[in-house]
């Protein structure tokens, strides 16, 4: 992609309809698109409101924001993922209410619904616990995001990835309506979970309709 005032505008678009859905409370989602050799990123602690295309930070892919720049503190997992998967184009963090819960009891989403396929595998993992802003955090999601196109973090939000920013966005809405299904399956006793020949058979289906993008 290539850097621009309507990409600059999507990236603000996506946040405010983060906000709008419920997927995202206050300032503390942030979104990235890779452009060339470097990556756009919302700023840190402006609302989205207020947001304009000219306060879009460009980074590098490899090093640190110059003094002057004001990139979200959680930029280094952005770039962490966007070096991870060259394959993916945009990356998306938010808050959702349901994943960030299970993201709190530090485990995966197992796979409770075929939809866990959208993410490339047969769950969406959970990081460790490290501080935001940090080189560790950073690592954890960087591993987390080889295989899957989405994880969450330990008592933190979630993270999605996609060859485009709407694609990005769409997993998030289905990230957090599978923590959703998950927890109020879990409610009146064990969800039956669905096989890795289930996930494959799925996966396999999924092909033709562009969901592994």
């Amino acid at each position: 992609m290539q850097d621009s005032t309507a990409l600059r505008q999507s990236i603000i678009d996506g946040c405010l309809w983060m906000q709008s859905s419920g997927l995202n409370q206050g300032t503390s989602g942030n979104i990235s698109v890779r452009v060339g050799d470097g990556m756009l990123i919302t700023p840190s602690a402006v609302p989205y409101a207020d947001m304009t295309p000219n306060m879009i930070c460009k980074l590098p892919l490899k090093g640190d924001p110059t003094p002057d720049q004001n990139p979200s503190t959680e930029w280094q997992f952005h770039q962490a993922a966007l070096n991870a998967r060259p394959d993916s184009n945009a990356v998306v963090h938010a808050h959702p209410a349901h994943a960030t819960a299970v993201a709190i009891q530090r485990r995966a989403i197992p796979p409770v619904h075929y939809m866990i396929a959208a993410f490339g595998g047969a769950d969406v993992p959970c990081t460790g616990y490290a501080r935001f802003g940090t080189a560790d955090l950073s690592n954890m999601v960087a591993n987390a995001v080889q295989s899957r196109d989405g994880c969450l973090m330990a008592n933190h939000g979630a993270l999605t990835l996609g060859v485009t920013l709407d694609k990005a966005l769409w997993r998030m809405q289905e990230l957090e309506t599978l923590a959703q299904v998950l927890l109020l399956a879990e409610q009146n006793g064990s969800p039956v979970l669905l096989t890795e020949l289930d996930i494959a058979e799925t996966l396999e289906a999924f092909s033709g309709y562009g969901l592994k993008a």
